[in-house]
């Protein structure tokens, strides 16, 4: 069980470590890149469940919803840039802020056992 959690946290750390990267080197190319950036963040979480499902290690259920709705966003506003519609601007750094703020608040309430 040590061994699954050990190798959970170094998936993890990875994952982290190719996100933050990646929203790093979108920040320094000029011009909108938050759609790129919703994909990549939603290929990252999608490709950390499948190595947890590949490894016998449970997927986290929250994470997936969350890569989905960030590789859907993130298709939805390559299209509309594609077609010339107007897009919206998102902020990554607090859309990430909100998904931790989001991530740590959600799984509490299981935790906590009634006295």
């Amino acid at each position: 069980m040590n061994e699954i959690k050990s190798l959970n946290k170094r998936y993890e750390a990875i994952a982290w470590g190719i996100g933050l990267l990646s929203i790093g080197i979108l920040d320094l190319i000029p011009g909108n890149q938050s759609a790129i950036g919703l994909l990549i963040i939603g290929g990252i979480l999608l490709g950390l469940n499948l190595v947890r499902y590949l490894s016998k290690i449970p997927a986290n259920g929250f994470s997936i919803i969350l890569a989905i709705l960030s590789a859907a966003l993130g298709v939805v506003a390559l299209i509309r840039q594609m077609l010339g519609y107007p897009g919206f601007d998102l902020d990554l750094f607090a859309v990430l802020l909100i998904v931790i703020g989001l991530y740590i608040l959600i799984p509490a309430p299981k935790q906590m056992k009634p006295a």
